[in-house]
């Protein structure tokens, strides 16, 4: 059971991460919110069937292949970067506890999308321009399942939104990280679904998807305390940095090609 406090809503939380057993096994709610997430996307990529003439039947069979490559490559990512944390099989097997890189996932995820799109001759920038603003909600709501773990939280801070949790002292006052990053990604949803309705050109949407998500997770890891490192280095950070900048000259050219075309 873990206490999770919020002084500033006068709020105590005890939250257990197992929902509910069945024949003795536990089912954890960070499983629920995962696969919340993907139906919840799934439900509402059916409702922009054919758009940018993408079946939907394409986005479920994409899906069936995707999803698991997309968790094993996000398990094996967070896993190449902690593996002073893990020391058999097992405990690289056990994934209830969290320990899936997004970075990893999206890697994995991009190079199974890519194949597929060769296969069945379809254009790699319009499934992904159809699929992101989901993927980004689908970031909002899993995050929730790092709030149940205790998890991905960031360093001590006495701002008002602090959020308190059981500490090897005491209660400790931490940066909810994990609400800043479902926040923004619950942001970059709506705009993408906006700019979805009046897209100037291929690959738009999947470009301003990277762009809004590389700078706030660049933002974000500086403050996190479980961020995976390289040396030094903030993996996630240095990552996302690369990409933001990267896409945004890709965008800066795409949109004064577009402006010299009117």
């Amino acid at each position: 059971m873990n206490t999770i406090t919020f002084p500033l809503l006068n709020l105590e939380l005890n939250i257990n991460k197992t929902a509910f057993t069945i024949c003795g096994v536990p089912v954890y709610w960070y499983a629920i919110l995962i696969v919340a997430s993907i139906g919840i996307a799934l439900l509402l990529c059916k409702k922009q069937d054919g758009k940018y003439e993408i079946k939907f039947e394409d986005i479920v069979t994409l899906s069936i292949i995707l999803i698991p490559i997309s968790f094993i490559s996000a398990r094996i990512y967070y896993v190449i970067f902690s593996l002073k944390d893990y020391k058999s099989i097992v405990d690289i097997l056990n994934i209830k506890d969290g320990g899936l890189a997004i970075y990893g996932g999206i890697i994995g995820g991009l190079i199974t999308a890519y194949i597929f799109c060769k296969k069945r001759k379809i254009n790699l920038l319009n499934l992904l321009d159809y699929i992101v603003p989901f993927l980004a909600l689908g970031q909002g709501i899993g995050r929730w399942g790092n709030f149940i773990n205790v998890e991905a939280y960031g360093t001590t801070t006495n701002l008002p939104w602090k959020m308190g949790i059981q500490g090897p002292n005491g209660v400790e006052y931490v940066h909810p990280t994990f609400l800043y990053e479902s926040i923004c990604n619950f942001i970059i949803f709506v705009v993408l679904s906006k700019i979805s309705k009046k897209r100037k050109y291929t690959g738009q949407i999947t470009y301003y998807y990277i762009v809004m998500y590389s700078f706030i997770r660049m933002i974000i890891e500086g403050i996190r305390i479980d961020s995976l490192m390289l040396y030094n280095l903030r993996i996630s950070q240095i990552l996302s940095c690369i990409l933001f900048v990267v896409f945004c000259i890709i965008i800066a050219k795409k949109e004064n090609k577009c402006l010299k075309n009117k």
